[in-house]
């Protein structure tokens, strides 16, 4: 259980990247852009009516489709982006600035922002390893405006799996960026589930561990409850944001009555989550609990026996004691005063360990 002393503390994650991420050996995914600018990894793609147009155009070219077809949405994926990346964008879209500052400064708290033509959303993706107890979350940031949906990624997000999701969902969420919006929030709200519940398993491992003397329940129970307190950090105000979403959301006509079921579903799932990583915190209190009382129950068996073992061991010592004075006593120079004395300590001292395993102390 060594690797459970080293829960990472970091929120730099180590998967491996996507294709077309940073530092990808692999084929290039279809919708990355390698047109310059921006400098940073990027990846686009563009929707008419609910059906992928085009992907992998240059980030540049955004605008320009935009207003060719108004009944277009855009996505735009851009990967540890500099200030100079992101002015790109600015301008187009006329993003403000107080949240273009927010999308490049890192541990920002989860929170939706509304500005007068789009709205800034600050979240976390996570996931959790059981094996080697180690939490990482990546930040996502994401500008929704009423035709365009810009992702920012601090670390590596699984992209891949988000267009798949687009994809096979798109028939059923409609057109427009709330379909993309509900997708982005669907998957990372749905990654938290997934990280509580493998959090939930580490904990039933732990108590069925529990009465194992071979196993750090201590060290790791601490482990446990340290990822706790770091992974419900990120997944509590999911709640606050989704309701700020379906509230503020309606000026870009993110919620829609047909997507309201769908984002009331991601409400549940973030619900879930919060009561399942509440739970788990509970769950490691009652496992460090019992661990503490089981270590007592062990501490106090030890000084009931000791006890038991200085009492059997005081009866030869006062018989000795009393034997051993200098003034004459009832045998004294004689050899039956030796064999009294003997005969008193094994009839008392053996009396005393009957009576002491008869009732259990030894």
């Amino acid at each position: 259980m060594a690797s459970w002393l080293c829960v990472s503390e970091t929120l730099i994650p180590h998967p491996v990247p996507a294709p077309g991420d940073d530092h990808t050996d692999g084929p290039v995914a279809p919708s990355v852009s390698t047109a310059k600018p921006p400098h940073c990894p990027a990846r686009t793609r563009l929707y008419r009516e609910g059906r992928l147009v085009d992907e992998g155009f240059p980030a540049a070219q955004l605008a320009a489709h935009l207003a060719e077809d108004p009944e277009a949405v855009v996505w735009l994926d851009l990967q540890n982006p500099e200030m100079e990346d992101l002015q790109l964008i600015t301008s187009e879209f006329g993003l403000h600035p107080l949240a273009v500052e927010d999308a490049v400064h890192d541990h920002q708290r989860p929170k939706l922002d509304r500005y007068e033509s789009h709205l800034f959303a600050s979240m976390y993706a996570v996931a959790f390893d059981p094996a080697t107890g180690q939490l990482t979350t990546g930040e996502v940031n994401a500008f929704i405006t009423p035709r365009a949906l810009i992702t920012i990624r601090k670390t590596h997000f699984d992209v891949d799996t988000l267009l798949d999701r687009w994809d096979a969902t798109v028939e059923h969420t409609g057109t427009g960026i709330g379909a993309l919006a509900h997708g982005l929030l669907d998957a990372v709200v749905d990654g938290h589930v997934q990280a509580v519940h493998r959090l939930q398993g580490a904990v039933e491992a732990l108590e069925d561990d529990l009465f194992d003397t071979g196993a750090d329940i201590h060290r790791r129970g601490f482990a446990l409850r340290r990822t706790q307190i770091r992974l419900r950090r990120v997944i509590a105000p999911m709640r606050e944001l989704l309701a700020d979403l379906e509230r503020d959301g309606r000026g870009v006509e993110l919620v829609t009555d047909r997507l309201r079921p769908y984002f009331q579903d991601v409400n549940d799932h973030a619900l879930r989550a919060i009561e399942g990583v509440d739970a788990a915190r509970d769950l490691i209190a009652g496992v460090l609990d019992t661990n503490y009382a089981e270590k007592s129950d062990q501490l106090n068996e030890i000084t009931k026996k000791l006890a038991a073992w200085a009492a059997v061991i005081a009866v030869p010592t006062a018989i000795t004691g009393f034997y051993g004075q200098n003034v004459p006593f009832p045998g004294f120079g004689r050899d039956w005063g030796f064999v009294v004395s003997f005969l008193l300590i094994i009839g008392l001292g053996g009396y005393l360990y009957y009576m002491l395993r008869k009732r259990n102390w030894l």
